[in-house]
């Protein structure tokens, strides 16, 4: 059985996680399929969206706490392991938010601990009704340190640690009212508003989606005067793109663009 399945449609590819007997934990093999497959995407210029998801009853459950348990037999209790394996999991998830194309989480069942960070890290965000979100560590003794990075840059903070010092799941509608995902939607409507959204981004010139994804999250964590110089040579560059030149012609002259990608 393959861990990570992989699927193309048009300018879209779908990355499956494929653990269900596991609710597709991020065990050492996911983690290492899903790097993978994004470094492999972002080389494919045909690909301009991504729509990530799980198979069987869950999105993902988080890390994988049985493989973190063997770990401990180590000489040192599992504390390299665990550094190593967080190391992984973090640059696995900036990866996500380096990647040229935008990522889309297509979210069921429940995401949880590291899989609700997951869903915090993508781009963007669509949920079935009833889907449950969680960064529950603290109920066995463990706080979500590491979820809490991305999902307190998601949400507003007096929320973000009600949630990762309380445990308390919170329901689609409530994850899409904080700005954790975009829209919640009915369970038979997921695929279609997924597929939707992606090929949405998709139809955009690739190259103008690239410029501004990298220059959203480099100027996000940037001073605001910082953030418009910055910005303003991003947009300099844009310009200068035969693209770009030919989509503002195109729109003068009321006629669809002619893009060479």
């Amino acid at each position: 059985m393959t861990i990570l399945e992989r699927e193309v449609t048009g300018a879209v590819i779908h990355l499956r996680m494929n653990a269900p007997e596991r609710l597709n934990a991020l065990s050492d093999e996911m983690i290492a399929a899903l790097h993978g497959a994004l470094d492999e995407v972002a080389e494919d210029r045909s690909v301009r969206a991504v729509v990530l998801s799980g198979t069987g009853k869950a999105f993902c459950a988080g890390h994988d706490l049985k493989q973190m348990t063997a770990g401990r037999q180590n000489a040192d209790g599992g504390a390299a392991y665990f550094k190593d394996l967080f190391d992984r999991c973090a640059a696995m998830m900036a990866r996500i938010q380096s990647l040229p194309q935008p990522v889309i989480a297509k979210v069921h069942g429940v995401a949880t601990a590291a899989g609700c960070q997951l869903v915090a890290t993508c781009d963007l965000a669509v949920a079935a009704h009833g889907t449950r979100f969680g960064v529950n560590g603290v109920n066995i003794g463990l706080f979500c340190s590491t979820p809490m990075v991305a999902l307190s840059r998601n949400i507003p903070r007096k929320l973000a640690f009600e949630m990762l010092t309380t445990g308390d799941f919170i329901e689609a509608e409530r994850a899409a009212t904080l700005g954790l995902i975009n829209r919640a939607v009915p369970v038979d409507d997921l695929e279609d508003e997924a597929m939707a959204l992606a090929e949405q981004l998709a139809s955009k010139l690739g190259s103008a989606v690239r410029i501004g994804k990298e220059a959203f999250y480099n100027q996000i964590q940037m001073p605001v005067a910082e953030a418009y110089t910055y910005t303003g040579q991003v947009m300099v560059d844009n310009m200068a793109h035969p693209d770009t030149k030919e989509g503002i012609a195109a729109f003068i002259d009321k006629r669809p663009p002619d893009w060479s990608q």
